[in-house]
């Protein structure tokens, strides 16, 4: 059993580039490309042609895939960035653990 680090849902900081700093939450997780969505960061913008559906045309503002290695789960006591372990609990299940306050992430 894998369990990916970062998923659909977490909050996470963005480490590098124009949005360092910056919290959000993951709204599409690409494991296989190793890239992450998060809602609000990384913006592009996409001139669209006007069509049947959007006659008007214009600028589409959407957000843009960043590399997995440019975000960091939010620890959820302080906030900060924070690397992530897994731990097995006595129940037999395997969770994900922030490694800066030992806090459970999911579980």
């Amino acid at each position: 059993m894998s369990a990916a680090k970062i998923k659909k849902g977490d909050k996470v900081v963005i480490l590098s580039g124009k949005d360092k700093g910056k919290h959000g939450e993951v709204t599409k997780a690409m494991p296989k490309e190793g890239k992450v969505i998060v809602g609000g960061v990384n913006m592009m913008t996409r001139h669209k042609k006007p069509s049947q559906t959007n006659p008007q045309g214009g600028l589409e503002r959407i957000e843009a895939p960043l590399h997995i290695s440019k975000v960091a789960i939010e620890d959820p006591k302080t906030g900060k960035p924070t690397r992530v372990g897994f731990k097995v609990l006595e129940d037999g299940r395997k969770v994900r653990v922030a490694k800066r306050s030992g806090e459970l992430i999911d579980g």
